[in-house]
């Protein structure tokens, strides 16, 4: 299994809408799984800026998978899921 990658978006819209609180995600996966999950921070998904079927920002996406209003919790949860493990 390959690691997973998890994109964090810092565009202006998510920072505001929440994303700020993420910005601490990135250590908390690299302690949590060291060589599991590569994190990064993405200029812009471009999700707020379509008629899209998701939520609201922030935004993260986990190997693809879009989470809406993403909170540290919802994408441990989602990261968790992926590899197996109990939250």
């Amino acid at each position: 299994m390959g690691k997973i990658e998890v994109e964090i978006c810092m565009g202006t819209t998510c920072f505001i809408m929440g994303g700020e609180g993420l910005q601490e995600l990135a250590s908390i996966l690299q302690r949590k799984y060291p060589n599991k999950v590569d994190t990064k921070g993405i200029v812009c998904h471009g999700l707020c800026n379509t008629d899209c079927q998701y939520s609201k920002a922030p935004y993260v996406k986990v190997d693809g998978e879009v989470i809406s209003e993403a909170t540290i919790d919802k994408v441990l949860t989602v990261v968790n899921k992926k590899l197996g493990e109990e939250a």
